[in-house]
C-alpha cells in the first residue's frame, strides 16, 4: 500500500478475509505497537493517523495539531485465535485511561486515548469493557478514554512502522516517559 510516499506491506488479499481489525489510540503510536505485535493471533500492527479531517496526512502535519488526527494503531488480527474483548483487555493495560489529553510525556489531542470501533459489536464490547474497568476500583479517577466510530485510517510513514525494532534505544527512552512505571503500578499480577 502506498499513500503519500508511505510504504506498508499489504496482507495477502486471500488471507485477509479471515482477519478483523481493531483501531486503538493511546499516546505515541511507537509505544502501542510492541504490546500488540507480540500477541498470538495478531497478524500485523500498523502505526498511523485517524480521526481527522485531512486526507493522507503526514507526520509533520499531524504534529501541528491542525489536522484533527490522533496517532493510533490498526491491529489486524485473527478472531479465531484472539477475541476483540481480549485485545481490549491488553489495550487498558498499556494506556492511562484516566488522562483524556495525552499519555504520559506525550501531550495534546493527537495523543489522546481512543478506542475506534468498526462495528456495533465492537462498540458494545468497548463500552462494556470500559464500564467493567470503571467499576473495578482499579483507578481512583474516572475512566475518560473515548469510544468513537472509526474513521479513515492512514498508515504513517515507513520509518514509524515497527519502531521498537528499528531503534530500540530511542524506543526505550519513549517507554521510560512514565508508561512502564504506570503499568507496573496499576497492573501488578
Amino acid at each position: 500500500m502506498t499513500e503519500n510516499n508511505k510504504q506498508v506491506k499489504a496482507i495477502d488479499t486471500k488471507a485477509k478475509a479471515q482477519y478483523d481489525t481493531a483501531i486503538f489510540a493511546g499516546g505515541c503510536f511507537w509505544c502501542m505497537v510492541e504490546p500488540f505485535d507480540t500477541v498470538d493471533g495478531v497478524e500485523k500492527v500498523i502505526s498511523g493517523y485517524t480521526g481527522g479531517h485531512v486526507a493522507n496526512p503526514t507526520y509533520q502535519e499531524v504534529c501541528t495539531g491542525k489536522t484533527g488526527h490522533t496517532e493510533a494503531v490498526e491491529i489486524i488480527y485473527d478472531p479465531n485465535k484472539i477475541s476483540y474483548e481480549k485485545l481490549l483487555d491488553y489495550y487498558w493495560q498499556v494506556t492511562d485511561p484516566t488522562d483524556a489529553m495525552g499519555q504520559f510525556q506525550d501531550r495534546g489531542d493527537n495523543y489522546r486515548p481512543v478506542i475506534f470501533y468498526n462495528s456495533e459489536a465492537q462498540k458494545k464490547a468497548a463500552e462494556k469493557s470500559k464500564a467493567d474497568l470503571a467499576n473495578s476500583g482499579r483507578f481512583d479517577q474516572p475512566i475518560v478514554t473515548k469510544i468513537e466510530k472509526a474513521q479513515p485510517f492512514y498508515p504513517a510513514e515507513e520509518y514509524h512502522q515497527e519502531f521498537y525494532k528499528k531503534d530500540p534505544a530511542r524506543y526505550a527512552l519513549e517507554e521510560a516517559g512514565g508508561r512502564t512505571d504506570f503499568i507496573k503500578k496499576h497492573w501488578k499480577k
